[in-house]
């Protein structure tokens, strides 16, 4: 009867501790969709970021691409040799004065500034060539 009551308690104790213990598996169910959260949370901050970067890089692109560079131009007298028997004698020009003359444009200012080239380049000849090439003659 001993051995009984021995066992009988045993198993009331086991129950005991069974029934009035915490559950592992609410605490890590619990601390699972705390994980869950956190890693959704940094997927979405991941894939903002990623769309952050990747609108920029588009931006960046879209404006190398749009906005047309200005091409370097060598500013070198040199250049409109093609076009000196035009400004010195009434010959029409060539079309290769007319294509350095164009290439050159940006440059007609600082030549008529330059006192050594500003007698051909503001010359009434030079002004009936850069007519005849279709070439304004800025205003400086």
């Amino acid at each position: 009867m001993y051995v009984h009551v021995k066992l009988i308690h045993l198993l009331e104790r086991d129950t005991y501790i069974k029934n009035h213990t915490p559950k592992h598996t609410s605490i890590n169910s619990q601390t699972n969709k705390r994980r869950r959260r956190r890693r959704r949370r940094r997927k979405m901050a991941m894939i903002i970021k990623a769309t952050w970067v990747s609108v920029f890089a588009l931006t960046a692109v879209l404006l190398v691409i749009l906005v047309p560079a200005g091409e370097a131009v060598t500013c070198s007298p040199m250049q409109l040799s093609p076009c000196a028997s035009a400004i010195t004698s009434s010959s029409p020009p060539s079309a290769l004065c007319c294509a350095k003359l164009k290439e050159q444009k940006p440059c007609l200012c600082g030549y008529m500034r330059n006192p050594s080239l500003r007698r051909f380049v503001s010359s009434s000849n030079a002004r009936k060539v850069s007519n005849r090439c279709k070439l304004p003659i800025p205003r400086c």
